[in-house]
């Protein structure tokens, strides 16, 4: 039995398995090789060295090269609580330039001021580093069919080496007759004249898609993708909006619009597959097969609804099956980074995963079956088709290191690589302060406590509050009661005592009398990292201001109020109960801060 896996890190071969690491680029071919396992079946893999080729917005030179375009920023971002900070999103964009994404779709800009910022600090920023392979992604903004949001856009993304303006209409007569109300003749031109109108800015990388393509006639999809293509398009995206289409379904339709589409030679077709059906990998898997060489995910498939096809289950899908079943398709991604997107993702939005999550969850290289266990013992083969290794994993019972309170940097460092946390110094002193204050109390930290510290040292927004000191009581006997000591970005201190109906109650009471900002906690959850009276607990808050930040809905074109996310860990169930709260409060006060400040430097004549 044989199984084969593409490699197509645009530097090196980073498989396990692989007994010529590191394997150079310039391998005048690629090589096999073999593996026994414990039996006399041989275990072979094929390392595909393809570079990535150069970008040319309609045409990529090489016909089996798939580019990932990551849009977690954007899609990702409009999850209920997913709101993120200026800061947050550039640290994301710069974790997915590390990753390889070919075009990061950093938001929509005309969704409000801030929104506009965020994409142009992007642009700015991400948008001209070269990465170590002469690697610069292009930067994407959305938005509607109408010149005030192309003008946005494009204002917006035109400082990147590559920038895009991705426009869209929706095509299905659902949509039509109840949402936008109009002919099909009138959209048609619409979609058109649009996509010449963001040419006609300068832009020569504009993306068109039309909305709700899975429920739209086949014969009036392909009259509106052939005017758009007429009038300058270089991408058309097939989105699955709403995740109706079957895997069979979506394939067939992207082959449909290959064979059917006037000038689609001249393009490159994508795809993006929501997922409410589940079916979103697949979906885009299924497109990929037929055609489509650009794929629209999001990390740990985050998004509206039930989220989008997820960046880490379709480059890994590709990898692992791409030159065995999909004709030779690889990326660019370089899969090591992975791990870290995703810790980082799921911080900054606050929605964590699940831990049966693929890829990317706790549980997925977890072997708890004693079958199991003895097969990964004798060839781990047996049970993995990927290794942890590929995505920037390594397993704590084979590293042999066990963290107490006598633990130094080097070791907390070393086992944080392993687990895919590559930290700069002063982060690493912040962290290490925390585990020996946690290891003072706790003989031996796990793997997931020192995620959960990391979390709540590293992946947290702009300090505006910080917790001095706290103290509580409750009880029986009477109302519970809260002292609170907050510290301010300048280092005054501020304290204030409340009553409640429970000991977190009156903290949160005694911080919104400090902080006077009204907010409405709309979420509160608390979860054990560990097991034992000794865990450290976390806890994950949403809240939402009064007088909320607003922004305007890329579909829909509603107004809606934006939500904050916090998060805290600590021994103390109120101390990371209150540390949640201030930093969903940092995140909310701090949410125009960066943003603001350009402002003032800068101004968009559409807004």
């Amino acid at each position: 039995m044989a199984s084969a896996s593409t490699f197509a890190n645009p530097k090196f071969c980073t498989s396990t398995f692989c007994p010529k690491l590191p394997c150079s680029l310039f391998s005048p071919k690629p090589h096999v090789f073999s593996l026994p396992n414990a039996s006399s079946s041989r275990f072979t893999t094929k390392c595909s060295l393809s570079p990535r080729p150069s970008y040319i917005p309609n045409h990529i030179p090489n016909p089996g090269y798939i580019r990932i375009f990551d849009t977690t920023l954007r899609d990702g971002e409009q999850s209920p609580g997913a709101t993120m900070t200026a800061k947050e999103k550039i640290d994301i964009a710069r974790q997915l330039a590390r990753l390889g994404v070919d075009i990061i779709e950093a938001g929509f800009p005309a969704a409000s001021r801030d929104d506009f910022e965020a994409v142009k600090s992007i642009a700015m920023d991400v948008g001209n580093a070269v990465g170590d392979d002469g690697h610069v992604p292009v930067i994407c903004g959305l938005s509607r069919c109408n010149k005030a949001d192309i003008d946005a856009a494009w204002e917006a993304v035109k400082y990147a080496k590559l920038p895009r303006v991705h426009t869209f209409i929706a095509t299905s007569d659902i949509h039509l007759n109840y949402k936008l109300k109009k002919s099909r003749e009138e959209v048609v031109a619409i979609a058109r004249d649009m996509v010449a109108y963001a040419r006609s800015l300068g832009c020569a990388d504009v993306e068109f898609s039309p909305e709700d393509a899975g429920r739209s006639d086949r014969e009036f999809l392909y009259q509106v993708l052939g005017e758009v293509i007429k009038a300058g398009a270089t991408t058309l995206n097939i989105p699955d909006t709403v995740g109706y289409t079957l895997p069979s379904e979506f394939g067939l339709l992207i082959a449909d619009i290959k064979a059917n589409t006037p000038g689609i030679e001249n393009v490159i077709i994508s795809t993006h597959c929501q997922n409410d059906l589940g079916l979103a990998t697949a979906n885009t898997l299924a497109g990929a097969h037929a055609g489509a060489r650009q794929l629209e995910v999001t990390v740990n498939g985050i998004g509206e609804r039930a989220g989008n096809a997820s960046l880490e289950e379709v480059v890994m899908a590709i990898k692992c099956r791409g030159q065995e079943l999909l004709g030779g398709l690889y990326t660019g991604v370089n899969t090591r980074h992975i791990v870290m997107a995703s810790k980082m993702v799921a911080e900054y939005s606050g929605l964590h995963v699940q831990p049966h999550k693929a890829i990317v969850g706790a549980n997925a290289f977890a072997h708890e079956s004693g079958i199991h266990q003895d097969g990964m013992l004798k060839f781990k083969g047996t049970y993995e088709i990927i290794s942890p290794e590929d995505i920037g994993l390594t397993r704590s019972n084979e590293s042999g290191i066990v963290l107490g309170k006598l633990s130094g940097r080097h070791a907390l460092r070393s086992r944080l690589l392993e687990l895919g946390y590559e930290l700069e110094t002063k982060e690493l002193d912040d962290v290490f302060w925390r585990f020996k204050a946690v290891a003072e109390k706790k003989k031996h930290l796990t793997d997931d406590d020192l995620e959960a510290l990391v979390s709540d040292e590293i992946f947290q927004p702009q300090v505006l509050w910080s917790l001095g000191d706290l103290q509580v009581t409750s009880g029986t006997l009477g109302l519970s009661t809260a002292t609170v000591k907050l510290i301010g970005v300048d280092g005054t201190e501020r304290i204030a005592c409340s009553v409640g109906t429970g000991p977190v109650d009156a903290a949160y009471n005694a911080i919104d009398s400090i902080v006077k900002i009204p907010v409405t906690l709309l979420e509160y959850s608390l979860n054990s990292v560990t097991e034992g009276i000794d865990a450290i607990a976390t806890t994950r808050v949403v809240v939402r201001g009064e007088n909320s930040h607003t922004s305007t809905h890329a579909s829909t074109g509603e107004t809606i109020q934006r939500t904050f996310s916090g998060s805290g860990a600590a021994m103390d169930i109120v101390v990371s109960s209150v540390r949640a709260y201030v930093r969903a409060l940092n995140k909310m006060l701090g949410f125009r801060s960066g943003a603001a400040k350009k402002a003032t430097s800068s101004s968009v004549e559409s807004f």
